[in-house]
């Protein structure tokens, strides 16, 4: 072996070694890590202080029992509100695919930070959803018109444990719910993909002509939820914490 297929052989080791560390890492911190080191970006520094500061989150999070005066949804949870907003590029997202929904961390335990319906609906939970529930709506900001809200990631990090309250069992299918009605709690599950902190994940979902459901996994599915709950959601409004109440529109 020559010299510089050495050096490119190390330094190919080295990479490895350095991942299979940062993996093991990640495992023992919860996911901690992931938002550290893989979602680490100048647009989310309320993102960074909510995990490496946790004296911080007092003052970072935000609690709402009412939608906002002349908004018509309800902030489905509580804490640090869009601490990844809608139309970020941060990884695991970028460009061509910003992230489709809002991400609420909590301050507590997982299976203890309650997720309520946004708004008054018909709620299905499919017959393989550990940890989702999506509920569909008339759009009020533009009536007769069909929106679903989404939430997930409500189950324990395996998804054995599933943290959606009882009164939805899997196989609902358009079950009546009004706004505010408990769904269930924030979590950790995320399909065994990678591992993330605890929170929830809601986004509006736009309807096929049928009137079901599109992939909310596709940016372009999605609303922007900031006219709808009347708080800055939008990455490109540059989000500030703790939310407040954007004026009435």
């Amino acid at each position: 072996m020559t010299g510089k297929r050495k050096h490119l052989f190390h330094v190919r080791r080295l990479r490895a070694v350095l991942l299979v560390g940062l993996a093991l890492a990640a495992l023992a911190g919860g996911g901690y890590l992931i938002y550290k080191y893989v979602w680490r970006s100048p647009q989310h520094p309320a993102l960074l202080r909510w995990f490496d500061e946790p004296a911080s989150r007092a003052e970072l999070a935000s609690s709402f029992d009412a939608p906002c005066p002349g908004y018509p949804f309800l902030a489905p949870s509580s804490g640090l509100v869009g601490g990844l907003p809608w139309n970020s590029t941060a990884a695991p997202y970028n460009l061509l695919n910003p992230h489709p929904g809002i991400d609420i961390f909590g301050a507590g335990a997982p299976g203890t930070i309650p997720v309520y319906a946004a708004y008054d609906g018909m709620l299905t939970r499919e017959a393989d959803w550990v940890a989702t529930v999506i509920i569909r709506h008339d759009d009020p900001l533009h009536p007769g018109e069909t929106i679903w809200t989404y939430y997930t990631h409500m189950a324990d990090q395996t998804g054995v444990e599933s943290y959606i309250v009882p009164a939805f069992p899997p196989g609902t299918y358009e079950k009546p719910v009004q706004q505010g009605t408990l769904l269930g709690y924030q979590g950790l599950y995320n399909g065994g993909s990678y591992l993330i902190g605890m929170h929830l994940h809601f986004s509006i979902v736009k309807s096929n002509p049928d009137g079901s459901y599109k992939n909310e996994a596709i940016f372009h599915n999605t609303l922007d939820p900031t006219p709808y709950l009347g708080l800055a959601l939008n990455a490109a409004d540059s989000p500030t914490f703790p939310q407040r109440c954007l004026p009435p529109p």
